[in-house]
């Protein structure tokens, strides 16, 4: 055998898998449901919840729920999906690292934040630019807060909620970061998929006590109009 010629053949690099937008709820849920039962603190939650809507491949979403019981499921699911990108005894084919996404740091306003009550009731608040934060009362009831204009590269606003038997319906644009801090007693937010942004456009930060109550958070029809056309 020739001297330079190597004694084993050289094993190809394992290819990397894409993370799917299923994916990556699914891990968002089990950090909520971490946070709910008191493994991770708000700032924690922030920063997995940052590195997983960053997330490109789905070996970048184990570390995040890797030491949460409430991970177990997910984290086997993504395993098996693996199975092709694993070597013999050295486990998941590493990351490479990466650098900080283009995401303008947010702020919040300097205005006059909003209140509302709403008890068996509800109405049609438009925050304007330059808010702070909302603050709302929620008994059997709920108003429909649009955060569209209001929202933008480096805003942040704070929605902080109290519900009980009700809730809000939020409308958002595109690109915006939530952040859940809210204490949730047979209750619970619903943000939809496309409602679920990496910062670009700002920051909601939902805080706040729900009693048989929750809000939803969707994307601004309006706005995805209005994208649609342009």
């Amino acid at each position: 055998m020739d001297a330079d010629s190597p004694s084993e053949p050289i094993e190809p690099a394992p290819r990397r898998i894409r993370a799917s937008d299923r994916d990556r709820d699914a891990v968002l849920d089990v950090l909520a449901a971490a946070h709910a039962s008191g493994r991770l603190d708000p700032f924690e939650v922030d920063e997995r919840q940052t590195a997983v809507v960053r997330a490109k491949f789905l070996d970048a979403l184990l570390d995040p729920i890797a030491d949460l019981p409430e991970g177990a499921e997910v984290t086997r699911r993504i395993e098996t999906q693996l199975g092709t990108g694993r070597r013999p005894g050295t486990g998941l084919v590493p990351a490479p690292a990466s650098g900080p996404a283009d995401v303008v740091p947010a702020r919040p306003g300097s205005g006059a934040s909003e209140n509302s009550v709403a008890i068996l009731s509800g109405r049609e608040i438009e925050v304007a630019p330059g808010t702070p934060a909302v603050h709302s009362y929620c008994v059997m009831g709920g108003d429909d807060i649009y955060l569209t204009d209001a929202l933008g590269p480096g805003v942040e606003i704070t929605l902080d909620c109290y519900a009980l038997m009700g809730g809000n319906t939020i409308y958002i644009p595109g690109g915006v970061r939530i952040i859940d801090r809210t204490v949730n007693i047979i209750a619970g937010n619903d943000v939809k998929k496309k409602a679920r942004g990496d910062g670009s456009n700002g920051t909601l930060v939902l805080t706040g006590f729900s009693l048989m109550a929750g809000h939803d958070i969707k994307i601004d029809p309006g706005w995805a109009r209005a994208v649609e056309r342009s």
